[in-house]
């Protein structure tokens, strides 16, 4: 079930594109003034909704910049023997499909595979497009808008070993998971890896 953003969080995130992307692009003095307010603004409502300061909030608004646009997440799904592979996150102890935030000036699924070798210890080969999820309706909500992009994807050579950002490397059966990284990897996107395992001919996934 996809999550309900609150409007609070819609009318902020809508505001602070706004003007982000308007500080990009105008020269005239007095619109960079209105858009800067705008910052403020969308850093205000957040503040009253949220457990953070103002100030932290406008301050992480202030370091993007250029046209907004969402982020875009890529993940490795890779089942062996009916048993797909995840990997324990350090940073909250839960798992999820190898992946991370994809870098400029790479290929898709040269990303992905590099993300699965740096947190898994496995090589992989990306196979097809599994799908693209909006991340902007998974919880926990985020303020930053996103795009899941997930890559079906063949093991070729490695062993299992963690990293810097991962405590774990293991299989699992579809039917006992461990606890997911929610916002990484959840059961509805599982789901559709599976549902792709068990028919190779079935369409790419999209919201």
């Amino acid at each position: 079930m996809k999550a309900i953003i609150p409007k609070w969080l819609e009318l902020a995130r809508e505001i602070q594109a706004m003007a982000q992307t308007g500080l990009t692009y105008t020269h005239n003095e007095y619109d960079l003034q209105r858009y800067q307010r705008l910052t403020e603004i969308a850093a205000e409502i957040v503040a009253s909704q949220a457990e953070l300061s103002q100030g932290l909030i406008l301050e992480n608004f202030q370091v993007q910049a250029g046209y907004a646009t969402p982020k875009v997440d890529v993940r490795a799904a890779v089942i062996r023997n009916g048993r797909i592979l995840l990997v324990q996150e350090k940073i909250d102890g839960k798992w999820s499909m190898p992946g991370g935030w994809a870098d400029v000036g790479e290929l898709p699924s040269a990303m992905v595979a590099r993300e699965a070798w740096e947190e898994s210890g496995f090589t992989v080969k990306a196979d097809k497009l599994i799908g693209v999820f909006d991340a902007n309706h998974i919880e926990p909500l985020q303020f930053y808008h996103a795009y899941k992009m997930i890559f079906q994807c063949t093991i070729t050579a490695g062993e299992a070993r963690p990293s810097d950002e991962t405590l774990a490397v293991d299989f699992f059966d579809p039917n006992d998971l461990p606890p997911l990284s929610e916002l990484r990897t959840n059961k509805r996107i599982l789901d559709e890896v599976f549902a792709h395992y068990s028919d190779p001919h079935r369409s790419p996934f999209f919201d």
